[in-house]
């Protein structure tokens, strides 16, 4: 499910990392550049993505390519159910890995079901049905890497094949909204962090690091 490292020192609890952004906006080139940092720092993490390679993610990404169909409450359904099979699957749950005391960096959590699902449901029916979640691991930060819809559409022609189901301009557009209302919604619980992902990608990650590494340290302060 993911990439681990265990070079650094634990020092109690671990941190969740959260990136966030639609689709095309150099989340996994973020997480990349954020894992080499942390390695460098001496930090243990661990590297991971949803929807993930557990067998209900699989079907998600069926789902997403076009080979299957589906009501979008399924969809928003499934991903409920693949984010708690991240985070409490015996052999590699994420919770128990923060609470061993590692960094995770995960390549999409909740903010990107209540950003990607409200486009066709609610918001608020989205945020309750994830609400197991975030009870069990909040993230110490959501990184949104914010990037116009033209550029990420751009960037997924370099990179697929077939587009995916939200990877529309007008989709995209409404997914980029939607992350903000999130982020207002939930301002007094959650921690957010938006950055410019229009930039080269390693002004971006250095702006990503200054915002990881103040949570990462905060209780050394």
């Amino acid at each position: 499910m993911g990439k681990v490292s265990e070079n650094g020192e634990n020092a109690g609890r671990g941190r969740l990392i959260a990136l966030e952004g639609i689709d095309g906006s150099g989340k996994s080139t973020q997480a990349a550049y954020l894992c080499a940092r942390l390695e460098r720092e001496g930090i243990s993490y661990y590297r991971t993505m949803e929807p993930t390679d557990s067998p209900i993610g699989a079907l998600i990404r069926k789902i997403l390519r076009g080979e299957m169909k589906t009501d979008n409450r399924v969809i928003a359904g499934l991903f409920v159910a693949d984010r708690l099979d991240h985070l409490l699957n015996a052999a590699d749950g994420i919770a128990a890995k923060v609470e061993a005391g590692m960094t995770v960096v995960s390549d999409r959590y909740y903010f990107s079901s209540y950003a990607y699902n409200s486009v066709d449901m609610p918001m608020d029916w989205v945020i309750k049905a994830n609400e197991p979640s975030s009870e069990i691991l909040r993230p110490a930060v959501n990184v949104f890497i914010d990037v116009d819809p033209d550029v990420a559409l751009e960037r997924i022609a370099k990179n697929r094949v077939r587009q995916e189901l939200f990877e529309t301009k007008a989709r995209l557009e409404l997914v980029r909204d939607n992350y903000r209302k999130a982020f207002r919604l939930l301002e007094e619980k959650e921690r957010c962090v938006i950055i410019d992902g229009n930039r080269p990608e390693e002004e971006i990650a250095e702006n990503v690091w200054e915002a990881v590494r103040d949570c990462i340290f905060e209780d050394s302060k």
